[in-house]
């Protein structure tokens, strides 16, 4: 049986501040969106060229802020140029660590926490 993973869903506080970041720091850009303005709220879907996987942003009209459990950890995107990136983020003034790697040094990466507080992990794609 054949079988695709099609989204995840975050919901957001402020949309306009959480596109600014997946598209600004990152390649993402805006595949769907869809205002359900009788059920407040506004789903905005995202995607990485090359990939069909989206992240979708719900933002709920006049929600109170949002927890995140301690049972979700992060998203994580792949890139060509971890480097670049790193720097690219560093400069977008977000929360974000140093560039760190496992103990057996066979994967280098970092994290930067989106608007929300959901933490991205940027790791290289080969």
């Amino acid at each position: 049986m054949a079988q695709t993973l099609l989204h995840a869903c975050i919901r957001v506080q402020d949309l306009k501040a959480s596109k600014e970041f997946y598209m600004g720091v990152f390649d993402f850009e805006v595949s769907r969106e869809k205002d359900f303005p009788e059920d407040e709220f506004t789903l905005s879907y995202l995607t990485v060229p090359g990939s069909d996987f989206e992240l979708e942003l719900t933002y709920n009209y006049d929600s109170e802020p949002y927890t995140i459990g301690n049972g979700f950890s992060h998203l994580a995107l792949g890139v060509d140029n971890l480097e670049e990136t790193f720097e690219k983020a560093k400069a977008s003034g977000y929360e974000m660590t140093e560039m760190k790697s496992l103990s057996d040094n066979s994967t280098t990466y970092f994290f930067i926490t989106d608007p929300d507080g959901y933490r991205l992990e940027v790791m290289s794609n080969k």
